[in-house]
C-alpha cells in the first residue's frame, strides 16, 4: 500500500494556500509520499478557494483534492464566519462524520501516515496521528497555549483591565491587554472558548507544526518545547519548518500587475523605496489615508503604496482622486507609484529597490520581509498582528516601535507617519537594516541541510515511520 498524508486545512483562503505550501514542502523532500487535501465547504470565500483549488489541479504537483459531502444543516452566513462566531464553529463540527468516513476510505488503499488539521478546538476520533498545522508564529502560538493558565489567574476579562496592566505570558515579553488578539479580550467570545478548549486538545495530538524558524523567536519556541506553556500538563513536540511564504505567481495573480511594479521599480535607486502594503483586510478609514498621504509627502522618500477603499467598501476598487488629498498624485508623480487594492508584495520586496516596508503584521509579510531581509515598520491593524509587532520591536529588535494609537482606534497624524517612515529609511534605520540582513541569512541557513527547519521537517517524517514500524 503507499504512504499517504490526509491533510484538512480550515475553510479559507489563506489556510488552503497555507496547507498547500506545506503540502509542497513535504513532496520536495519526500516526492514518493501521496496527498490528499480535505475540503469544506462553506458560504465565503468559496470562489477564491475554487479557483486556487483549480490552479494548482492544472499543476503537475501529485496533490488531490477531496470535497467533503457538506451537512444537511444550513450553514453560518459570512459574518459568522470572519468574526469566528460559535455558528462557524459549531458548522465546522458537522463535517467530523464526514471526514472520519473519507479517511477511512483512503486507508482502504493507502496506509496514512498522518492527518494534519489546522482548525483549533476540533479533535477526530481516529487511530491515524493527528498534527496541528498553526499558520502563524511561536509568538501568537504560545499565547493561546497559555491562556487557560493566564486565565485562571483572574476573574476578569482582559479587555475589563487597565490597559497598563502587564500581562505575564510565558514566552513573550510582558504585554498589555490590547496587544491580544481582539477574540481573546472578552472571555465571554465563543472564540475565546475555542481557543482555551486548545489546551484540552493537545494530549490528542502527536505532534504541532509551526510556520516558523529557531532564530526568529527563541524565546516563544524554547517556551513551547520545553512545555512552559502548558504548566499543568503534556505539550506534543513540536516542528517549526518555516518560513514558506506565497508570492504573486502562486496565487495566481496577473502578470500585467507584476510588470507594472517591477517596471516602475527598476527605474528606482538601489534600498530607496518604502512599500506600504497591508493586506487583503488592511482598510483604513478616509481619514486615516489623508493623514497617510500628507506624511508621505513630507517625508520626501520615494514609495510604493497599495490603498484599499475605506470599510464597508475595502473589496471595490478605490477612486484615490477622491480618497486622496488633492493634487497628491501629480506632486508626487515623480517619485510615487499609489496602486489600487492589490500588489504583488513577495515580488516587490525581492526587488532591490525597496529598502523598508510598512506592514500590518500579518505572519505572512512578517516572513516575507524576513526572506527577503527587508526592514519592517509595524503597523498593526487585527488578528494577532499586534502580538507580532510588540515582539518584533521588544524582544527580537528587528524592527522599530509599531505605529499605534493609545486605543488602536484613533487617526495616526501625517506627522508621526513622516517622522517614522524617516526613522525606517534614514541613519536611524541602519540598525534595523542590518539585523534584517542577519535574519535573511538565518533563514536562509533554516533550510540548508541540517539547519533547523530542514532538520525539524526530516524528524516530523521519522515519527510518521516510526508510528508504522
Amino acid at each position: 500500500m503507499k504512504e499517504a498524508i490526509v491533510l484538512y486545512p480550515a475553510a479559507t483562503s489563506h489556510q488552503m494556500i497555507s496547507m498547500v505550501e506545506l503540502a509542497k514542502l513535504i513532496l520536495q523532500h519526500h516526492p514518493n509520499i501521496s496527498i490528499t487535501i480535505f475540503v469544506a465547504i462553506m458560504p465565503f470565500d468559496t470562489s477564491t478557494i475554487s479557483a486556487y483549488i483549480s490552479s494548482i489541479s492544472q499543476t503537475s504537483l501529485p496533490i488531490s483534492f477531496l470535497s467533503l459531502p457538506p451537512p444537511s444543516e444550513k450553514p453560518p452566513g459570512p459574518a459568522a464566519a470572519a468574526t469566528l462566531g460559535k455558528a462557524a464553529f459549531d458548522y465546522i463540527r458537522l463535517y467530523s462524520p464526514k471526514v472520519l468516513d473519507a479517511l477511512k476510505t483512503i486507508s482502504l488503499t493507502s496506509t496514512v501516515l498522518a492527518f494534519i488539521i489546522s482548525t483549533f478546538g476540533i479533535t477526530y476520533d481516529t487511530p491515524i496521528p493527528t498534527y496541528l498545522y498553526f499558520t502563524s508564529g511561536a509568538t501568537s502560538f504560545a499565547s493561546i497555549l497559555y491562556l487557560p493558565t493566564i486565565h485562571n489567574q483572574t476573574t476578569k476579562s482582559f479587555k475589563d483591565l487597565p490597559n497598563n496592566t502587564p500581562l505575564h505570558f510565558t514566552g513573550l515579553p510582558p504585554i498589555k491587554p490590547s496587544h491580544l488578539p481582539e477574540p481573546l479580550l472578552d472571555r465571554d467570545h465563543p472564540a475565546y472558548q475555542e481557543f482555551f478548549s486548545l489546551g484540552t486538545l493537545l494530549p490528542n495530538l502527536k505532534g504541532m507544526i509551526l510556520n516558523t524558524f529557531d532564530m526568529l523567536e527563541p524565546q516563544a519556541i524554547k517556551a513551547i518545547t520545553e512545555g512552559a506553556c502548558v504548566p499543568k500538563g503534556s505539550t506534543p513536540p513540536l516542528y517549526c519548518i518555516g518560513p514558506r511564504i506565497v508570492d504573486a505567481k502562486q496565487r495566481g495573480a496577473s502578470d500585467d500587475g507584476l510588470s507594472k511594479c517591477l517596471l516602475w521599480l527598476d527605474k528606482q535607486p538601489s534600498q530607496s523605496v518604502v512599500f506600504l502594503c497591508f493586506g487583503r483586510k488592511g482598510a483604513f478609514s478616509a481619514p486615516q489615508l489623508k493623514e497617510i498621504a500628507f506624511g508621505l509627502e513630507r517625508s520626501k522618500q520615494r514609495f510604493m503604496w497599495v490603498v484599499r477603499n475605506p470599510p464597508p467598501k475595502s473589496d471595490t476598487e478605490p477612486d484615490l482622486e477622491e480618497l486622496l488629498p488633492e493634487g497628491f498624485l501629480e506632486r508626487t508623480k515623480e517619485r510615487g507609484l499609489v496602486l489600487k487594492s492589490w500588489a504583488p508584495q513577495a515580488a516587490i520586496l525581492s526587488h532591490q529597490a525597496v529598502g523598508g516596508f510598512v506592514t500590518h503584521c500579518g505572519w505572512n509579510s512578517v516572513l516575507e520581509a524576513v526572506t527577503y531581509g527587508v526592514p519592517m515598520l509595524p503597523w498593526p491593524l487585527y488578528a494577532e498582528q499586534k502580538l507580532n509587532s510588540v515582539v518584533l520591536a521588544e524582544e527580537i529588535k528587528l524592527t522599530p516601535k509599531p505605529i499605534l494609537t493609545e486605543d488602536g482606534k484613533g487617526v495616526v497624524s501625517s506627522e508621526e507617519v513622516e517622522r517614522k517612515v524617516r526613522e525606517l529609511m534614514g541613519m536611524e534605520g541602519k540598525g534595523f537594516r542590518e539585523s534584517s540582513s542577519m535574519m535573511k541569512i538565518m533563514a536562509m541557513a533554516a533550510w540548508t541541510n541540517g539547519g533547523s527547519s530542514f532538520t525539524a521537517l526530516s524528524k516530523l517524517v521519522a515519527s510518521w515511520k516510526q508510528e508504522q514500524s
